[in-house]
């Protein structure tokens, strides 16, 4: 799982001002808003739902991070498959272009992808790595959040928006995020550390 890295830079602060409310709208919406504000897909991009059902059991009752992780490895790589010949090809293609440190042809690649298949989830969640890296935490964020809303057993997007939400300071937000995570991933020990931290501040704030 990618980890977000962000310092303090010009402008953040306003840039997450003017766009907190969509945020929030965005995550926590009802189902008809969170359809209207996703474009309709061309084609289906359900990775084999089957599958991922017994694999998300077996992460549920796994008893350590160490018997998660072949666990998370196996989901992750099942949600890269969107069914689609042309799009694999693309997403390989931006992968590769990562390897090579070519992040301008791969965030253009991802673009497109969700530009032909707006469904697929982790066309928006590999553009929320690359978006991040760029300073670009705003968009991140909303790439964060459409990745959840396509896929909401996302455990990694759910995490990683948790964690920029808390770095935001809307530790509401974060801490929903983070509890779902959590809630598909027991196991993700840095998630329940954050969890326990913004339980008491945000349990602390409603007293």
């Amino acid at each position: 799982m990618a980890a977000f890295r962000h310092g303090t830079r010009a402008g953040a602060a306003l840039i997450w001002a003017m766009r907190s409310i969509l945020a929030a709208l965005m995550l926590f919406c009802a189902p008809a808003c969170a359809l209207a504000a996703v474009p309709v897909p061309h084609a289906a991009a359900e990775p084999q739902p089957k599958e991922l059902d017994v694999l998300f059991a077996a992460l549920a009752k796994a008893q350590s991070p160490e018997d998660a992780k072949p666990i998370e490895d196996q989901i992750l790589a099942l949600f890269q498959h969107s069914q689609s010949p042309s799009i694999d090809l693309l997403m390989a293609r931006a992968g590769a272009a990562l390897q090579a440190g070519d992040s301008d042809t791969a965030l253009k690649l991802y673009d497109s992808i969700t530009d032909i298949e707006p469904n697929y989830a982790e066309a928006w969640y590999e553009k929320a790595q690359i978006q991040a890296q760029a300073n670009q935490d705003a968009d991140a964020m909303i790439s964060l959040q459409t990745a959840v809303m396509l896929n909401p057993r996302h455990f990694a997007a759910l995490a990683e928006l948790g964690a920029m939400l808390d770095e935001y300071g809307d530790k509401p937000a974060a801490l929903k995020a983070l509890r779902e995570a959590l809630k598909i991933d027991p196991n993700l020990d840095d998630v329940a550390r954050q969890v326990r931290q913004l339980s008491k501040d945000v349990e602390g704030e409603r007293i």
